[in-house]
This record gives C-alpha cells, sequence and structure tokens, in this order.
C-alpha cells in the first residue's frame, strides 16, 4: 500500500538520527524523518542508486513529490530533475524581470501592464526562485484577503510567472500553492438617481476621470477599451477596436452616440490616445484607484465599480426594449445570443441597430439627468 498524507503526518521522529520510510506503492521512493521531527521527501534513481532530497513536507505535497520521483528515477534530463543538472541559480528579482520580459513578446500590452504591476506592488521576495516557499506565497496572497478581486489577480499573476519559470527550467515544479478563492456575483446595478449622481460629479471632476466616467455610462464598454481609446480609431462617428486591442481577440466596431460624440470632441489633448498616462503620453491611464478614491469621497452613493456601469448599461438597455442580440453585440459578448456556428456565419455588423439602440439610450439618459438633476446636490456630503 502506497503512503498516504495521514500515515507521513503520523510519522514519529527517531531518538536519534533520521529514518527513511520508504512507499511500497514506488519503490525508491520514501519520506526521511529526523530526530528534529522535519520530513523530507527523498528519492533512490539511476544505476548508481544516487540519493537525493525532493523537498520538506508539508510544503511539498505527496502528490507532487512522486512526480518528481518518477521524473528523477527516469532520468529525464530536459525537466530539470536528474541531478546530474543541477537548477540554475537565479533570483527572484531578475526571474521576474525575465518573465516580464518575455511577455511582452508575446501578450498583448495591457496584459503586460497588469502582471508587472501585481508582481511588483505584492511580492517582494529578497531570495533565490529555488528557496521560494509554498507558505511564502500564500501569505503574501492572503494578505489581500480584505480585496478578492486582487486577491484572485495577484494569485493569477504569480501562478503564471512560476509556470513560465518551471517550463524554462528555473524550478523543478511551482511553488504556488492550490487555493481556490469565493467570489460572490457581481450584481450591483445602479439606478437613474444614481447615474445621474455620477454625471453630475463627473462634470464637475473634469478631465480625464470624469469623461472616462461618461463614457463608461453611455458606451457600455470596457474599462480598458474605453481608456486605451485613440483618435485614429474613431472615424464617421464609429469606434472600430482592432482585434489585438481587444479581450477576445476579435475586430469590434461600435457606433458612437451624440452625447458620446459630444464628449470625445472636447477632450483636450496633443496625441493619438485620448486618455495618455501623465507620466507616459504613449500609455493609457491608469489611476484609477487614486482617481476613483477622490471622486466618490462626497457622493452619497452605496459603493459601486467602474464594471457596474457596464452591467447597469445592459439592464438598462434591456429595461428600454433593445433586443438581446444588439446589447450582446454592443458590449461584445462571444458567448451570446449569436455564437457558435451562428456566429460564424452571421456576419452582419448590426451598425445601424446599434446605433438606433445608443440614441434611445441617450435619450434615458439625458431624461434622467433632467429628472433627478435639480436634487442631487443633497447626495455630495
Amino acid at each position: 500500500m502506497s503512503l498516504t498524507d495521514l500515515q507521513i503526518k503520523r510519522l514519529k521522529p527517531p531518538n536519534s538520527g533520521q529514518k527513511t520510510y520508504y512507499d511500497p506503492g514506488l519503490p525508491g521512493f520514501g519520506v526521511r524523518v529526523s530526530q528534529g521531527g522535519s520530513k523530507t521527501f527523498v528519492v533512490v534513481y539511476g544505476k548508481n542508486r544516487q540519493r537525493r532530497s525532493l523537498g520538506r513536507y508539508p510544503e511539498l505535497s505527496l502528490s507532487e513529490a512522486r512526480i518528481l520521483a518518477k521524473r528523477a528515477q527516469a532520468d529525464i534530463a530536459l525537466e530539470g530533475i536528474n541531478a546530474k543538472q543541477p537548477l540554475p541559480l537565479i533570483s527572484f528579482d531578475l526571474a521576474r524581470e525575465r518573465f516580464i520580459a518575455d511577455s511582452e513578446a508575446r501578450t498583448r500590452e495591457r496584459t503586460v501592464d497588469e502582471y508587472r504591476r501585481l508582481l511588483y506592488k505584492h511580492f517582494h521576495f529578497k531570495c533565490q526562485l529555488s528557496e521560494l516557499t509554498r507558505d511564502s506565497i500564500a501569505s503574501c496572497i492572503e494578505r489581500l484577503k480584505s480585496t478578492p478581486s486582487e486577491q484572485q489577480h495577484a494569485f493569477v499573476a504569480i501562478r503564471t510567472m512560476m509556470n513560465w519559470c518551471v517550463k524554462r527550467g528555473f524550478l523543478d515544479i511551482s511553488p504556488v500553492p492550490h487555493m481556490a478563492f469565493k467570489s460572490k456575483p457581481r450584481e450591483r446595478v445602479l439606478c437613474d438617481r444614481e447615474l445621474c449622481i455620477l454625471w453630475h460629479r463627473a462634470d464637475a471632476f473634469g478631465w480625464p476621470f470624469g469623461q472616462i466616467v461618461q463614457l463608461l455610462i453611455l458606451t457600455g464598454q470596457r474599462r480598458g477599451e474605453i481608456v486605451g481609446l485613440r483618435c485614429s480609431w474613431i472615424e464617421d462617428q464609429i469606434i472600430r477596436y482592432p482585434a489585438a486591442f481587444v479581450k477576445n481577440r476579435r475586430p469590434h466596431s461600435v457606433p458612437l452616440g451624440n452625447l458620446a460624440m459630444g464628449i470625445v470632441a472636447k477632450i483636450p489633448g496633443d496625441t493619438d490616445l485620448l486618455f495618455p498616462s501623465r507620466l507616459d503620453r504613449d500609455k493609457p491611464f491608469n489611476g484609477f484607484s487614486k482617481s476613483k478614491a477622490v471622486f466618490d469621497r462626497p457622493l452619497d452613493v452605496e459603493p459601486y465599480t467602474l464594471h457596474d456601469l457596464r452591467r447597469t448599461f445592459s439592464s438598462n438597455m434591456a429595461k428600454l426594449g433593445t433586443p438581446i442580440h444588439v446589447t450582446e453585440r454592443i458590449l461584445n459578448h462571444v458567448s451570446g445570443s449569436i455564437s457558435g456556428v451562428a456566429a460564424v456565419y452571421n456576419r452582419h455588423a448590426y451598425i445601424e441597430e446599434m446605433r438606433e439602440a445608443y440614441a434611445m439610450y441617450e435619450k434615458h439618459i439625458q431624461e434622467i439627468i433632467g429628472k433627478h438633476g435639480p436634487d442631487v446636490t443633497s447626495a455630495v456630503r
């Protein structure tokens, strides 16, 4: 019978020295228990019966240790497990730099920027990559539990980096632990009065964040699609997003209503980007956290995210009677009402249908601004 986690937990340290308990299910593989109580997985392999330590339990799980043992016994040098070819010494900082540089050559710019932000903001390991433990990474992730979305994004970033390190031969196996996150379904939809409050606050707040909020309210597009918007993509009152820029890698064309076009026309600047970064004019605006905190400070509204404006847009479109396939075309949803084989054969752009939907929606926005405008000042503390 093979070793189990329960058996390993129950192993008692010897009175002196060390004692190795071998796994009957995998000859040559076992766990060594020291006098001090530490438990280390070991494997004996090769013609010369070489012995190698694989890692300590429970930082290295039993199932992962078995994988390493099988690789070592098979002498798979390409996987970096063979004792004759030790892992290269590389610091976490250097591995992070190389991962970012490699990502820049094969991944969208927005994704690389997010990797860079998350990895430099939340992970500060001053050690060799091979010295990283599951506990140290888990501790960094657990510190973010008060911000569930940021926590999950940070976990994905470090997991992606460590998997890359394994593929490059810098690590035998990723030290990132398996973690599960309980995410509450997003269902926040702002009411008409709240939209009116945000609209007037955006008017007073000004460029760039105020206009970003207003375009998010009016267009239903993703946050990144608005801040990354370029003048050269707008022609004949239609935004034509290139496939490389869009999340689902499909070209996306969406018309602008007259109200939205008026906002775009008044945006100042001398770059192709409508909302360039303050520090780098060639990169889009990215100061969301600080700007939104200042923007929301005087508002008497329930907590919301900028993505809630996209959900609110979709909900209002439904309330106004817009056909679902038109709304989904506006939102550029891949798995919508027109998907699969139907999506392959249906190449109709729905530009005119979207234009009509936007005209109806902008009329609705103007009506609620007029209706709730006189009393929104009471919502500003």
